[in-house]
């Protein structure tokens, strides 16, 4: 069943859903406003876009023109739903391609900013699939693995332009190994944490092509404060 509902936390944005979909959380909010948006981007792609969430809360920081890639179809519909009832046609364009081929649409080297909320987990023998297609495509690498993530945005991306990524902390190691075998230099990393006393559960990932060395390793994100509630930098990310 189709849903509007406030992008979170978002009083001025509204998503189009699908109950029987997955549909955006919060890691899609705090990736948009962790990646570094410069006063000179012009050009920004959203890898795996879902519905647009990230495209939504970007263009609130941006005048820069946005690409969103989503493959499946019914998502993509969603998504042009999304961006016609916030009368976002002119800023952000959606295409429905395989982010594996994106790149044969546009100029190498012409992107600043690539974004991407990939699908978390790998496919293997043991792995517990979803019953729903489109759920499993989401959460698990059917059709969009991290080194088709990588493997784009070393193309797409101008020289020192920015990847972010938001991850699960047990990928790190390989992330981090795959950025430098595509050209991408870690540049920062945050933890994301549910609340203070528990494991990181999230992490957030900025990157840049050809970058010179040098990782930062920024403070700790914690969403929830003691009594459950969103903490005041979590709050303050909404709507801004």
């Amino acid at each position: 069943m189709e849903v509007i509902n406030y992008l979170l936390g978002y009083k001025d944005l509204k998503i189009v859903q699908n109950t029987e979909y997955f549909n955006f959380s919060l890691d899609s909010v705090l990736l948009a406003n962790f990646v570094t948006i410069r006063s000179n981007t012009n050009k920004i792609m959203d890898l795996g876009t879902g519905n647009a969430p990230i495209p939504l809360i970007l263009s609130t920081k941006t005048k820069a023109q946005i690409y969103g890639v989503e493959i499946q179809d019914a998502i993509y519909k969603l998504a042009l739903k999304t961006i016609s009832i916030n009368r976002m046609e002119e800023k952000i364009k959606l295409l429905n391609e395989d982010i594996k081929t994106i790149d044969k649409l546009f100029e190498t080297d012409s992107f600043d900013i690539i974004t991407s909320n990939p699908p978390y987990f790998k496919i293997t023998g043991g792995s517990l699939v979803n019953n729903s297609n489109h759920k499993t495509i989401a959460r698990h690498e059917v059709l969009m693995t991290i080194d088709d993530v990588l493997g784009v945005s070393r193309k797409l991306l101008k020289n020192n332009g920015i990847l972010g990524l938001v991850h699960r902390p047990e990928r790190l190691l390989e992330i981090l190994t795959k950025m430098k075998k595509y050209n991408i230099e870690p540049k920062r990393i945050r933890f994301v944490y549910p609340k203070v006393g528990m494991n990181c559960n999230m992490i957030l990932i900025e990157g840049s092509k050809n970058g010179k060395e040098g990782l930062k390793i920024m403070p700790p994100l914690f969403v929830h404060d003691k009594d459950g509630k969103y903490t005041t930098e979590v709050e303050e990310m909404f709507g801004a």
